[in-house]
């Protein structure tokens, strides 16, 4: 009789609490001003995207598509000098970071505790993460992705299978990395609950899919992990927020502009050996 008690209590304690956030939200939603300057192909945008869409928060949705030099108009420039996309307004108040921008909604619309846990020692993981991927997730995926994927579109040729294949592996040991010293034995990257840093990992992993790579078949965990991520995301938004990079050879990438062309050469050049 006492453990029915003590589960009735803990249910009342985490239905108040959810309504308590969902009105909390309500009224932050209502005064929002949000806009986000987004293109589904970015990786961070699709964090961004999926976070928002997940917690419920109403913004307005400005395509900037990079391939056709939307980052580049006046307009984008206004809000983001750099000419890169994400970009987050709010108001007066603008960020230009990706990170920046999930922790700053996190914190404004008082999501969930577990996307960014208020515990000291959960969120230093979280942070641990975040600060580790720009250097190793998010640089050998994009390696991958502009090798494998964009090398034919800019400079009209396969990159040499060499090269490619040196670049699956160097992104396979971030993998192993990502497997080993995050996931472990948990559910999620920092613990038993989904967070920030598992929606920044998988967009990132899931460029290097698009580009044609099968990564996940030697790290059983890795899937069984996306899976869960997959599922806590829900699979409608999941694949909605992908589909665009999925079928990225698709998006007529021949028929770029060739001034456009010519800018992300210099891309190109930044993961080349």
């Amino acid at each position: 009789i006492l453990k029915i008690q003590a589960a009735m209590v803990l249910g009342f304690k985490l239905v108040k609490r959810d309504l308590v956030w969902r009105e909390r939200n309500t009224f932050l939603c209502a005064m929002s001003n949000l806009e986000l300057y987004l293109d589904l192909l970015s990786q961070p945008c699709r964090a961004i995207y999926i976070f928002v869409k997940l917690n419920e928060i109403p913004f307005s949705f400005h395509e900037v598509c990079i391939f056709k030099g939307g980052h580049l108009t006046g307009e984008f420039v206004k809000v983001n000098p750099m000419r890169k996309v994400p970009a987050l307004k709010d108001g007066n108040f603008t960020l230009i970071e990706s990170t920046s921008m999930l922790l700053y909604l996190v914190r404004k619309y008082k999501t969930p505790d577990h996307w960014y846990p208020s515990d000291i020692q959960k969120r230093s993981r979280v942070d641990e993460y975040l600060a580790w991927q720009h250097t190793n997730t998010r640089y050998y995926g994009c390696k991958v992705f502009w090798n494998k994927c964009m090398t034919p579109t800019l400079v009209g040729h396969e990159a040499e299978p060499e090269k490619i294949n040196r670049c699956v592996a160097e992104f396979k040991i971030i993998l192993t990395h990502i497997e080993t010293l995050f996931l472990k034995d948990q559910l999620f990257l920092t613990g038993d609950e989904i967070s920030v840093a598992d929606l920044v990992a998988i967009v990132e992993i899931m460029q290097v899919v698009a580009s044609g790579v099968t990564v996940f078949e030697d790290f059983p965990k890795l899937d069984a992990w996306k899976n869960r991520v997959k599922e806590a995301i829900g699979s409608d938004l999941f694949k909605e927020a992908h589909e665009s990079v999925v079928n990225i050879k698709e998006q007529h990438l021949d028929s770029m502009p060739l001034e456009m062309k010519t800018f992300f050469k210099s891309k190109l050049l930044k993961y080349a050996y």
